[in-house]
């Protein structure tokens, strides 16, 4: 493979370019109007432009992509994570023209891409799942009986896509008739299917995901674990690698169920199979993403594998050059999204130009991102502006050096959630690892970015979490709103 097309933009098109440099192999980067100085073009060995700022005119007109490959020669594409990443038909199409798809088969895609044909594949293998229907609900009556022997309170959820679109939690049989309809609308205006499945929401749960990786020739290990239970608005803001919940056993029992899960699709490539954790360690499938996650690089760290180099190794046709046994983790890391976002006014994004763009730097300190100072904060794709991952020996260190690096991090010009970040690492919750995916519900104010004082609150818990990594030590050596105002974000949509 000599020439490598990235269908993305930002942090991850940079990333994907600079393992492809390390390998000897030429890039090529695609842009929109809006990103033509972008530094994943500049990075780039070729770079074309593909059409207007709007996503769906550019970064999603997979015809164009492929157009582009077949003029400039292209051996394989890589892409990245969202816009095309997930499409079936898209990375059928490249295979066609006789290029390589650096991802799995669009027959896994296919399979895990719906939540309801995901549990149908799996089943076979016992994986664990949440009570619930097995099926695609569209009646009303029969919703309501699936719920009542799961039990209330109940989770309706869109069987495809995902960020919170299409989701409703029901407590009570009364309203489950009108949440049914509201979900089933709101699905079938994000997605086009307004398939939904009804199941027993898990209260306080962990969301916990595991990285698989396998070849074409049949081979799957798991790379262990990531926390990723500190969330806004259903999406992730903050994970970790490993888990400061799971007991060894609990890891691999968990782990085993990735592989099969995707062993069930006979999957290739690198992918993420994730659970939710309950209160009591029970653990239940929840779906799998068929990409690469915007979370990898905590991974990366404790592992010390480059996640992109053995995608594109698996694309070629190679073996994985490891096996399950072979893997340990080693240390801990810690990432944080930067989003161009306000936390004190319910997350919005923000745009604008950043004044001032200093990243930190030091021992352990790992910044992913597509910005330099003085670029501009475009309306028209996600708001990360970068991923901040830090990496120690212990949780409490890799949590100290986050705090250490936030401080560093210096952005004027744009609200963001560094703000937020630090807050949550310095929270008594999160430092001692007793904390779920309703943290922000639960712990999280806007009054508190500039009220919170956790001195003596911060002892106890550095006590508690340096206390509870003495005993994994021991364990591993024994068993081997106020009212919003209109962001920056909101009123250039208006505009536009």
């Amino acid at each position: 493979m000599n020439k490598i097309l990235v269908a993305n933009r930002g942090e991850i098109a940079l990333r994907v370019m600079r393992t492809c440099k390390e390998m000897g192999i030429k890039t090529v980067a695609v842009y929109s109007d809006a990103d033509r100085n972008a530094l994943h073009v500049k990075y780039a060995d070729e770079a074309v432009n593909i059409g207007p700022a709007p996503s769906n005119q550019s970064y999603l007109r997979g015809e164009k992509i492929i157009e582009v490959c077949k003029k400039l020669n292209v051996d394989g594409i890589h892409p990245g994570y969202g816009f095309l990443s997930e499409n079936a038909e898209f990375a059928e199409l490249v295979e066609k023209e006789g290029i390589v798809f650096i991802g799995p088969s669009a027959d896994s895609m296919r399979v895990m891409g719906d939540k309801l044909s995901a549990k149908a594949a799996v089943k076979k293998y016992n994986i664990p799942m949440v009570p619930g229907s097995e099926g695609a609900v569209t009646d009303v009556k029969l919703g309501i009986e699936i719920a009542k022997i799961a039990g209330f309170p109940v989770l309706i959820k869109a069987s495809a896509g995902g960020g919170g679109k299409g989701m409703r939690i029901v407590d009570k049989p009364e309203e489950f008739e009108e949440q049914m309809k509201l979900a089933i609308s709101e699905a079938t205006s994000a997605f086009g299917d307004g398939s939904v499945f009804v199941e027993k929401y898990v209260a306080g749960p962990r969301h916990i995901e595991i990285q698989v990786l396998g070849d074409k020739h049949g081979n799957v290990v798991h790379l262990f674990e990531r926390e990723c239970s500190i969330q806004r608005r259903h999406q992730k803001v903050i994970e970790e690698a490993p888990s400061s919940v799971l007991t060894e056993a609990i890891r691999m029992e968990m782990g085993r169920c990735a592989v099969d899960v995707a062993k069930a699709c006979n999957y290739y490539g690198a992918g993420t199979v994730e659970f939710l954790l309950d209160e009591n360690k029970n653990f239940y499938f929840l779906e799998m993403n068929t990409r690469l996650q915007v979370e990898h690089p905590v991974t990366e760290m404790i592992t010390g594998l480059d996640l992109v180099r053995e995608q594109i190794n698996v694309a070629k046709g190679q073996e994985l050059a490891f096996k399950q046994e072979d893997l340990k983790i080693s240390g801990h890391a810690m990432e944080v999204r930067v989003y161009a976002e306000d936390p004190a006014n319910n997350f919005l994004p923000d745009i604008g130009n950043l004044k001032t763009y200093k990243r930190p730097q030091g021992n352990g300190v790992r910044v992913d991102d597509g910005f330099e100072e003085g670029m501009d904060i475009p309306i028209y794709y996600d708001p990360m502006i970068a991923k901040l991952i830090t990496y120690s020996a212990t949780r409490t260190q890799a949590i100290d050096r986050m705090i250490r690096a936030i401080e560093e991090y210096d952005i004027t010009g744009v609200q963001t959630t560094l703000g937020f970040c630090k807050y949550v690492m310095q929270h008594p919750a999160f430092r001692s690892g007793n904390f779920d995916t309703h943290f922000v519900k639960n712990h999280f104010t806007p009054e508190n970015l500039s009220n919170f004082k956790p001195d003596e609150e911060m002892i106890a818990a550095i006590l508690s979490a340096m206390a509870f990594e003495k005993k994994q030590v021991n364990t591993t050596s024994q068993e081997k709103q106020e009212t919003p105002q209109v962001s920056n974000w909101k009123r250039n949509r208006i505009k536009h």
